[in-house]
C-alpha cells in the first residue's frame, strides 16, 4: 500500500511538488534505510547521494584515516576485472559518480540518466556489498590517500607540525586548544581487519540515508525496498564525544608562512558563545554584517585591504568566528588599530539598524536562488539532513526573517567582549630585510678578505 502510495505521488514528477524543495517525501524502510525522494525540475536525470553516518570524527588521531581509505577501497572492484571494470559498468550506464569523507560523514555521489536510475542503484548496491578487499587493493588505496593528504609525510613536515609551523593560522589554534590532532593521520599501520570493522560496524542501513532527487522512476520505492530493503542492519555504534577547548593558547601569536615576501595575513579568531535562545542564523547574519564592517573598515576607508572578510568555522565541538585581512607587511599594526576601532565601536553603539535589515534582506532574497537543480538540491537536502522532520526542511529564509536586531546585537556583543585570539600570518623576512642581510654578509665576507690579506701582509719591515 505504501508503495502504491508513492507511485502515484511521484507519478510524472509534477512540478506542483518540485516548486516547494522544503517539502520532501521521505520514510525509513524496516532495516532502518532513511529514504528521501523529491522530483526535480530537470528531466532525464537524477542526482543521487548516500550519505553514511560515518566521519574522520569517530576516530581517533592515528587511526582518523580509516574511513577514508575505506571509502577508496570500495571503488576497487566488484570482481575480477577490478576498478577498471568498476567504472567501465558505470561509463556503460552513462553516469559518473564519486565519493567524498568529511568530518562528519562518508557520502557516495551518483548523476546519471534518469531512464538508468534503477541500474546506476543496483550497482551503488553492489559496490557496498560485493567490494573485495585484499591486500593490493589496500595498498594501492593508501598510496592514493597518502597524495589526496598531500604526498609522502616527511620527518621535516611531521616536526614542523609539532613546532605548530606547518598549519594555517585557524587550523594552528585549534591545534594549540586541543580541538584538532597536531600532526597528519597516516594509512600505514592500517590494517585489513581494522577495515573490515568499520565497513560492518558503520556501512549498515539504519546509518545510512538514500537520497533521489529528478526525474523519479515510478517504481523507484518498490525498487529500494526489494532491493536496499534487504541490507541487514546492526546494533548502532556510539558516536566519539566531539573535542572541546581542552588546553590554554596564546592571546597573540605570529606564524611564519614563508622565507621572505612583503605580504602578510591577519586573522582575528574569536569561539562563538553558546546561547540557547539564539539560533544559528543569528550568526550566519552576525558573519554577513561583520563581512560588510570590514570591507568597509580596512578597505574602502583606509585602504589596507583589498579582500577582509568574516568565516564561520566549526573544529571539534567548538564553532569560531574569524576576522580575517590580506595586508601589506608594514601595514599590520595599522589594520590591527582599525580591529580594536571598530570592536569598540560597535560594542558601544551596537549593530547599525538600517545596515543589519539591509544584510537580512539580501541574505533572505538569497535564499530564492540559492539552490538551482537537481545536483544542487540534493547536495542541499545532504548538508541539511538534520534540520529535516515531518516531511519538511527547515525554510533558512524563515529562520533568518525571525533574527531581530536586539538577538544579533546579544550575540554581537557575548562575541566581541571575548579577547580572541590574534594571529598574523607573514614569511620571516621582507625584501628589504633580506636585502640587508644580504649586504650585512658581503661586507662581512669583504671585512674578513681584508683582515685576512693584512694578516698575511705581516708587520711592515724596517
Amino acid at each position: 500500500m505504501r508503495c502504491l502510495l508513492f507511485a502515484c505521488l511521484l507519478l510524472g514528477s509534477l512540478p506542483s511538488f518540485a516548486l516547494d524543495r522544503f517539502q520532501v517525501e521521505g520514510y525509513t524502510l524496516p532495516n532502518g534505510l532513511q529514504l528521501l525522494l523529491k522530483p526535480g525540475t530537470e528531466r532525464g536525470h537524477v542526482a543521487i547521494r548516500l550519505v553514511v553516518g560515518v566521519g574522520l570524527d569517530d576516530f581517533s588521531c592515528a587511526d582518523k584515516e580509516l574511513p577514508h581509505l575505506l571509502e577508496h577501497l570500495l571503488f576497487s572492484g566488484i570482481d575480477a576485472t577490478g576498478e577498471g571494470g568498476l567504472e567501465e559498468r558505470m561509463q556503460a550506464l552513462g553516469g559518473e559518480w564519486n565519493a567524498f569523507t568529511s568530518n562528519a560523514d562518508t557520502t557516495f555521489t551518483i548523476e546519471a540518466p534518469a531512464q538508468n536510475q534503477r541500474k546506476v542503484l543496483d550497482l551503488l548496491l553492489a559496490l557496498l556489498t560485493q567490494t573485495r578487499i585484499d591486500d593490493n587493493a589496500i595498498n594501492a588505496a593508501k598510496l592514493v590517500v597518502e597524495r589526496e593528504d598531500g604526498g609522502h609525510y616527511s620527518h621535516l613536515q611531521r616536526w614542523l607540525d609539532r613546532q605548530d609551523l606547518g598549519h594555517t593560522a585557524s587550523n594552528q589554534l585549534a591545534v594549540e586548544l586541543g580541538l584538532k590532532c597536531p600532526e597528519r593521520a597516516q594509512v600505514d599501520h592500517l590494517t585489513r581487519e581494522q577495515l573490515e570493522k568499520v565497513r560492518k560496524a558503520w556501512y549498515a542501513p539504519n546509518n545510512m540515508t538514500l537520497i533521489v532527487v529528478g526525474e523519479l522512476d515510478r517504481l523507484l520505492p518498490a525498487y529500494l525496498e526489494r532491493s536496499y530493503g534487504e541490507l541487514a542492519a546492526v546494533d548502532p555504534t556510539d558516536h566519539l564525544a566531539l573535542p572541546q577547548i581542552q588546553a590554554s593558547a596564546a592571546h597573540e601569536r605570529t606564524l611564519n608562512n614563508g622565507f621572505v615576501g612583503g605580504s602578510a595575513k591577519l586573522h582575528w579568531l574569536v569561539p562563538e558563545p553558546v546561547l540557547e535562545d539564539l539560533h544559528d542564523e543569528t550568526f550566519d547574519l552576525l558573519k554577513e554584517y561583520l563581512d560588510w564592517a570590514l570591507y568597509r573598515k580596512l578597505r574602502l576607508a583606509h585602504s589596507l585591504s583589498y579582500g577582509p572578510s568574516a568565516e564561520r568555522e566549526l573544529f571539534g565541538g567548538v564553532g569560531f568566528m574569524s576576522l580575517n585581512a590580506d595586508l601589506e607587511r608594514d601595514d599590520v599594526p595599522a589594520a590591527i588599530q582599525v580591529l580594536e576601532d571598530l570592536k569598540a565601536g560597535m560594542l558601544r553603539d551596537g549593530l547599525n539598524a538600517n545596515t543589519f535589515n539591509r544584510l537580512k534582506q539580501a541574505a533572505i532574497a538569497r535564499q530564492a536562488w540559492a539552490v538551482q537543480g537537481n545536483s544542487a538540491l540534493a547536495d542541499y537536502y545532504w548538508s541539511a539532513l538534520g534540520d529535516y522532520e515531518d516531511g519538511r526542511f527547515a525554510d533558512p529564509a524563515k529562520e533568518l526573517q525571525g533574527v531581530t536586531l536586539e538577538e544579533a546585537n546579544k550575540a554581537m556583543r557575548e562575541l566581541l567582549m571575548q579577547p580572541g585570539y590574534l594571529r598574523i600570518e607573514k614569511p620571516l623576512m621582507s625584501y628589504d630585510q633580506l636585502m640587508w642581510a644580504i649586504a650585512g654578509v658581503f661586507g662581512l665576507i669583504v671585512l674578513m678578505v681584508l683582515g685576512w690579506r693584512m694578516h698575511r701582509r705581516g708587520p711592515p719591515t724596517k
